[in-house]
């Protein structure tokens, strides 16, 4: 039998894969983009980033209604936007077999926020699997497609980030048998208009009902008895492993199916010990749901509610439960380096756009989710606000509101890329025009660089416009325009000088316009043109370059001129010539041939 190292990631598509999966659906967002990548490899398979995660979901309902297996993946946060047709979708029954996968994020390692979905499956009524390595990722993935059709409801596998690029053995098997199933009968059970949602939460309560009855017999829990009978661990996901890491003569039950949870079941487990500990990560969902039973247990009085749970964390909890003895160790220690933030990548047309806007008029610039989420930090620190996908629209319009029943006129900016802009974006503008007032300031800077950047590079409703292979070709400009919007601009984000202008000139224009720069991503469409060096000979170490931000410049002493000048680095400069713009004294040119001294 043929075995694999796999990440959590792949296992899931491999899981979908086997069990005869045929829809997939997803919108990019860390920690679980390779999962739709890694369908796409499979034959048989439909597999899409769709608009958003909404739309995703909305598709991968389709598929289960006309009766094949389907799935749909995407980060804790995502869940937010699809929660609408979700929270309707458990009302009815499934045809096919359907699968969401959430990725949570616990200690906030590419998110905003650190929510626990677990608590959205029970709020949904969904049964909830926790897988804990790559082999259990594909074989719940598995399990739980025959959940969701022996028992008519869709299913949240919930997966954590450190599940989701770690790597472990994983068998490969050939996919089954699977007949689809014929479109789903056309009946009221499945068009939720109030009379048919009635019954439907009847049929929701009498699902999970079955649900934690059977849920035994679905062997997803594991139980691991130790001689020792004073104390019982409870645990699922990640955590487990932690655990196990620690080599501790202790009982150990590790749930796999943690939502709904079966009282019997557990009780069978708890009663032999005097002491329950519940080890979790984030929320106490687990512990919670024991104590509703009326099954005392201890957690979170000794475990942190938020970030990851490594074995030392695991450690010092059972220390301050009194379970083992032992010292408090302390985090090792974190010797003071010199700091290394995220940049913008080197060619990123991102980087001269919020150099202009520190050093424009600029007071307030509200800020959205990608790359240019950057722009909040050192050295640029120009955005003020970020708080989720296409936000920044209707948080300009308000403050703007704000601001003007203050009578104050100050200008208010806007930043949006166009990955954000086609996944939520389009309404906001929509609404920015109902009660709009000529005389209120605002500019909107729409940065199109051809691709959803930050997650890899996915496409997105412009992409067509730029790449052969792409099929959805939407003109941002064409689109706004017939929405009503009257004052566009479009600009080339590597034309400096111009770009800086007209910027500047939309930031003093009392009234709403929108500038949308271009400028493609340099990493996703490999840019690479020639270089730049500097000549010390003729550079005043302004530093003028330098405050681009770009990676490859820095100071440098050069041999036999005095004080530090501007240097480039060849082999990273992908020569996009922002520097050469701003450099005051024309120090700044083209290699063409000249060699450079490093």
């Amino acid at each position: 039998m043929k075995q694999e190292m796999l990440t959590g990631n792949e296992a899931i598509a491999r899981g979908f894969y086997e069990s005869g999966g045929k829809i997939a659906t997803s919108y990019p967002g860390s920690p679980t983009v390779q999962i739709l990548d890694a369908c796409k490899q499979y034959e048989n398979v439909y597999a899409e980033f769709s608009t958003n995660e909404k739309v995703a979901l909305e598709v991968a309902i389709g598929g289960s209604f006309a009766g094949v297996r389907s799935m749909v993946s995407m980060k804790h946060v995502g869940l937010n936007i699809a929660a609408d047709p979700l929270m309707t979708f458990t009302e009815t029954p499934t045809n096919g077999g359907f699968l969401l996968i959430t990725g949570d994020d616990p200690g906030l390692k590419s998110s905003q926020n650190e929510q626990d979905n677990r608590l959205f499956g029970k709020f949904a009524n969904m049964p909830i699997v926790d897988p804990s390595d790559a082999q259990e990722s594909k074989e719940f993935t598995k399990v739980a497609f025959e959940i969701s059709e022996s028992f008519q409801t869709p299913v949240m596998l919930r997966i954590t980030s450190r599940l989701c690029h770690a790597r472990s053995i994983v068998t490969i098997e050939e996919p089954g048998k699977y007949v689809t199933k014929p479109v789903f009968e056309k009946d009221n059970k499945y068009a939720m208009i109030p009379p048919a949602s009635v019954v439907a939460q009847h049929f929701m309560k009498e699902r999970l009902e079955k649900l934690k009855e059977k849920s035994p017999e679905f062997k997803l829990n594991k139980y691991e008895a130790s001689n020792k009978k004073n104390v019982l661990i409870i645990t699922s996901g990640i955590s487990y492993n932690h655990l196990k890491d620690l080599n501790l003569d202790l009982s150990i039950l590790k749930l796999g199916f943690i939502y709904p949870l079966n009282y019997d079941y557990i009780k069978s487990f708890t009663s032999q010990y005097k002491k329950v500990i519940v080890i979790e990560e984030m929320m106490p969902f687990i512990e919670n749901e024991l104590k509703l039973m009326g099954i005392a247990c201890e957690g979170k009085k000794f475990f942190s509610f938020t970030g990851e749970l490594d074995s030392r964390d695991i450690k010092n909890g059972l220390i301050k439960a009194e379970v083992i003895e032992g010292e408090i160790k302390k985090p090792p220690m974190v010797l003071e380096t010199v700091k290394r933030l995220p940049l913008f990548c080197s060619g990123c047309p991102h980087r001269p756009i919020f150099d202009m806007l520190k050093k424009s008029k600029a007071q307030m610039v509200i800020g959205d989710i990608g790359c240019y989420s950057l722009g909040i930090l050192e050295p640029t620190e120009i955005s003020h606000s970020i708080i989720s996908m296409g936000a920044t629209v209707g948080i300009t319009k308000g403050i703007r509101k704000a601001m003007s029943l203050g009578q104050q006129s100050e200008p208010v900016v806007s930043v949006i890329g166009d990955g954000t802009f086609f996944h939520s974006g389009i309404p906001s503008f929509i609404n920015l025009l109902h009660q709009q007032k000529d005389f209120e300031n605002m500019t909107f800077l729409i940065l199109d660089n051809r691709t959803t950047a930050m997650t890899g590079g996915q496409h997105n409703g412009g992409s067509g416009n730029f790449n052969e292979q792409d099929d959805l070709h939407v003109d941002i400009k064409a689109l706004l325009e017939t929405i009503g919007f009257k004052r566009i601009f479009e600009v080339d984000q590597y034309d400096y000088k111009t770009t800086k202008k007209i910027i500047n000139q939309e930031i003093a224009f009392e009234g709403l316009s929108i500038v949308i720069a271009k400028g493609q991503c340099a990493l996703k469409y490999k840019v690479r043109k020639t270089p730049y060096y500097v000549d010390p000979s003729t550079c005043i170490g302004c530093k003028t370059c330098i405050k681009t931000n770009c990676p490859p410049l820095k100071m440098k002493a050069y041999e036999g001129i005095d004080g530090l000048k501007s240097s480039i680095d060849p082999d990273m400069c992908v020569g996009c010539g922002i520097c050469a713009q701003v450099c005051p004294v024309g120090a700044i040119k083209l290699l063409e041939g000249k060699e450079v001294t490093k």
